[in-house]
Parts: structure tokens; sequence; C-alpha cells
């Protein structure tokens, strides 16, 4: 989904304060759906009366596919106000994404099943090992090796994953299956990314046309799960199916769900890469926060510290990479200066 686009050339002459507000927006509506589709997963997924993990993915991932094509007869019947691929159903597309909706799949479930046996509280250290997995893929799959930097950041952060699991069990709230789900998640999230670079010349290079193919492959793959896992038999059990309310969050789930796509490339188009990752770490610092609160419950000192070895390693090794990735670019830059240009050629 996309508005028309939101940084006009002419929004570099605006006044530093409109452009700090508009950046400050657009923040905080990132932070407003990601907290918020976290929490309104774990209050579905955490239902004593309905175990139907796979069922809600299911559903948040055919919403998804609605909304893409609600977009697309928006951007039809607005084409000035709404820019949206044109959709239509190609088996060929669909079957060459496969691989990745594997994987997409695999994340979605690990990440929901992560959610609804350790918390919102825990979430953030149990699903920390993305960078960590990074690392290790860059290197056996891609063959990038890794600065000393980089690599005891990593170091930090799984100090911070182990330190929180000891503290979890010390206090006695530990759900072994909740971590090795929220490690299984982190995996697959790297994953996902190395397949969506394969795959993205078959979508035309477009986000939102691999997000409706991937939602759509992944609501097929889901459908036989939730009868595998007897999840039809809790469904027939659950007396909130015919619940407004019930309906109601699991519409707003996948609806946030979809949303969280548009504002994470809205936060970078607005700030920058960087930005966005030092913004999602400050992020699950305030949603680890507000599920302690929320929960009114009680947190040992290391439990604290295992968090913030865990966002403290998340961000330095944002910002380490930020500095290496300058340093490459610098040296580009420096000598794309050393040929004579015209003052045109310098501005364009």
């Amino acid at each position: 989904m996309a508005l028309s686009d939101p940084m006009h050339q002419e929004d570099k002459d605006e006044p530093f304060v409109m452009r700090a507000i508009k950046i400050a927006m657009v923040v905080a509506l990132y932070w407003f759906i990601s907290i918020t589709m976290v929490f309104l997963n774990n209050a579905l997924l955490d239902s004593r009366e309905l175990d139907a993990p796979i069922f809600v993915t299911f559903f948040q991932c055919a919403v998804s596919v609605g909304l893409c094509w609600v977009m697309h007869f928006l951007s039809k019947l607005c084409p000035g106000r709404v820019d949206f691929p044109s959709l239509k159903l190609d088996l060929r597309v669909s079957r060459e994404l496969l691989p990745l909706s594997l994987v997409f799949v695999s994340m979605i479930t690990f990440n929901n099943l992560c959610l609804k046996h350790v918390g919102v509280a825990f979430y953030t250290v149990g699903r920390s090992l993305t960078t960590v997995f990074n690392v290790i893929l860059s290197y056996f799959v891609l063959k990038q090796t890794t600065s000393l930097y980089a690599l005891m950041c990593c170091g930090i952060i799984l100090g911070g994953f182990w330190l929180g699991v000891d503290q979890e069990g010390v206090a006695g709230s530990l759900s072994w299956m909740g971590v090795i789900f929220g490690v299984l998640a982190s995996l697959c999230v790297c994953l996902n990314a190395i397949f969506t670079k394969k795959v993205m010349p078959v979508v035309d290079g477009n986000l939102w046309k691999l997000s409706y193919y991937n939602n759509l492959n992944a609501s097929v793959l889901l459908l036989p799960l939730i009868v595998v896992f007897g999840e039809v038999g809790n469904l027939t059990k659950f007396t909130g199916l015919t619940h407004f309310h019930f309906w109601g969050m699991m519409i707003l789930g996948g609806i946030f769900g979809f949303a969280i796509g548009y504002v994470t490339g809205l936060q970078i188009k607005f700030t920058s890469p960087l930005t966005h990752n030092v913004s999602g770490t400050a992020k699950a610092c305030a949603q680890t926060v507000m599920a302690v609160t929320y929960q009114a419950s009680s947190k040992s000192v290391l439990w604290w510290t295992s968090n913030l070895m865990v966002l403290t390693g998340s961000f330095a090794y944002t910002w380490v990479k930020g500095l290496e990735m300058k340093k490459i670019k610098a040296p580009v830059d420096t000598e794309s200066t050393i040929p004579l240009k015209t003052k045109e050629d310098s501005e364009v």
C-alpha cells in the first residue's frame, strides 16, 4: 500500500520544525501499530478457551490478502490518491515464491507460538537472536565476514539471552517451548530476508506483490496444518466463535499485521534504515516496560539486566554496521570526485 509519495522534492525546503514534526508523527505511528499488534496477538494467542495459534495465523494471512484486493480496487477508483500494484493470480509466480512462502509460514507461525508461550514481557529476549543468526548465515551462506566489534555486540546479545532464560527459570515462568519457538522464529527471520532478496525479480521488485503472493500461499499452506494439529476440534468447542468481540479482535489483528509493512517502509522513508533499527530497539524496550507494568509483575535486577544487554547489543550492532557502511561508501564517494565534472553533472 502506498498513498501518494509524502516525500516530495519541495518538502526538502520546508522548515526544520515541520520536518521534525512529520518524522515524530511517523515514528509514533510505527510504535503504535507495532506495539498494538504485539499486544493484540498476545491477547488472541494467550486465550485459555481457544488453543488454535495456527488458525489465528491463517486468518491474519487471509485478512492481508483481502486488504491487498481492497487497496487494488481503491487504486483503480482513486488513481491520484492511492498507489497500489495491479493484482492478478499468476500460478507461475505463486509457484516460484513457494520456497519463500514456506519460510514465511514458519516465521510467522513460530513467532506467534513464541508469543503464546512466553508473553509480551519476555518476547524481546526470546526473539533476540535474529542478529546473531544474521551473522552466522552471512558467513556460511554469503561468505561474508563480520568485524570484531560486530561480533562483540553479538556476544552481548547472546549473554543477555542466556541471562534472560536463566532469570525466567528462577522466577518459575520459563517456557522452554517458548524459548525454542523464539530461536526458530529468529532463524526464520534471517532466512526470510535471504529468500526475499532472491525472489524479488519474480515480482518486479514490488514489495506489495510479494506480500500478496506470500500471504496467499501461506493461507493455502496453513489450512491443512489446522486439521493436522487438531485445531478444528478446538474451534468447534470454542464458545466465543459466534461472538462479535472475538472476530473484531481477529480482524483488527489482521489489519495491524497488514499495516506494519506500510508503516515500516514509511519510517525508513522519512528517516533511514539505521534510524529505523534504533527506533525498533527503543520500541522493544518500551514494549517490555509496558507489558511488565500492565501485568503488575515484579522482576529482578538481573532480569532487567538481560533485557538491557539484548537492547544495548542490538543498538550497538546497528551503530557499528552503520559506521562500517559509511567507511565503505566514503572511498567510492572520494574516487567519484577525481574526474573533472561540470557543475551541472555534480548536481545530478
